[in-house]
């Protein structure tokens, strides 16, 4: 019987990299549990010279932050012929833009807010007072402020006063070159899971959110009982429906594969509004995938595990 290596690889160097150690570390022993023989990698410089001297027969990527979900690291692994569970490169690069993928989900008819994305240089040349003066005209206020990638929601404000909105531009900028003005929806936040099972897309029970203060934020992420969450959302049927079906759309339109997160706002009257969208959901004991897991009567071992061995047989060279 052969014996399956599996590399879960988690760590790196972004803002977010105690969340993936702690994500791989959890899908490690999960893997563990089924039998497989799963290995922590983090990542260094000696990263792809251990592969090429020891390959696995898959790797499931964890990395969070621009090195993990901005294709880089599974280019590589397509170079190296390495199978992996996850969206390709390619998707990964549409998804992990904010704009670019709100910009092809509306282009598929999905309703999301409108945004606009202006580089720091942007502020520099044209004069941030006269800038944001334009864009506050235009989108109005309240806005939420975010860095165009990243994720757990790091460097993101909502802005209810123009005097506010220096300081948030600021915060995001921390975070990444370019940022995101987007038209602030007011409702249920809700996050989607997605799993495929055999190459066949499903969305998991929806997950509602309620944060303890107006953003949902790192913290209220990840500090334990500092947010509520109901699965499924208290919506109507209806609606749940069409956020299953919505969520399902932006899966298929950027082309991601394997599993992914997408988080809404569903207002007043029910519409669903498209926010974001994750490849590389985390997978820690307050994060949402794997409460949604649990809620479809599975568990993160099981859907990781049959993830591994769908790539294999779809991916490893014959």
């Amino acid at each position: 019987m052969t014996v399956l290596t599996i590399d879960v690889l988690a760590g790196g160097l972004s803002p977010e990299r105690d969340v993936s150690l702690r994500s791989g570390r959890r899908v490690v022993e999960a893997l563990r549990d089924r039998g497989l023989t799963a290995r922590e990698r983090d990542v260094d410089a000696n990263t792809v010279a251990a592969w090429r001297a020891d390959a696995p027969d898959c790797v499931v990527p964890l990395l969070h932050g621009a090195a993990g979900e901005d294709g880089a690291v599974r280019e590589i692994l397509e170079c190296m012929g390495i199978p992996y569970v996850g969206s390709s490169a390619a998707a990964c690069r549409l998804a992990f833009d904010k704009p670019i993928a709100k910009t092809l989900a509306a282009a598929a008819g999905i309703a999301t807010p409108a945004c606009v994305a202006i580089p720091q240089s942007t502020f520099r040349e044209l004069g941030a007072r006269d800038v944001l003066a334009s864009v506050e005209g235009s989108l109005g206020l309240p806005l939420m402020v975010k860095p165009t990638r990243g994720g757990s929601a790091l460097g993101v404000s909502r802005v209810e006063h123009a005097v506010d909105l220096p300081s948030a531009l600021v915060e995001a900028f921390g975070y990444a070159d370019v940022v995101m003005l987007e038209e602030c929806r007011s409702g249920t936040e809700v996050a989607v899971c997605v799993i495929e099972r055999t190459g066949i897309a499903e969305a998991l029970p929806i997950i509602e959110i309620v944060p303890p203060g107006p953003v949902y934020d790192y913290d209220a992420r990840y500090v334990a009982g500092s947010t509520e969450f109901h699965v499924p959302a208290r919506l109507d049927s209806s609606v749940l429906a069409l956020l299953s079906d919505a969520a399902l759309r932006v899966h298929r339109t950027l082309g991601l594969r394997d599993l992914s997160r997408s988080d809404w706002i569903v207002d007043g009257s029910g519409q669903p509004w498209f926010l974001e969208v994750n490849v590389a959901p985390g997978m820690t004991e307050t994060s949402l995938f794997p409460q949604a897991i649990q809620h479809a009567g599975t568990s993160v071992g099981a859907v990781i595990a049959n993830l591994v061995l769908h790539r294999i047989a779809q991916d490893r060279p014959a």
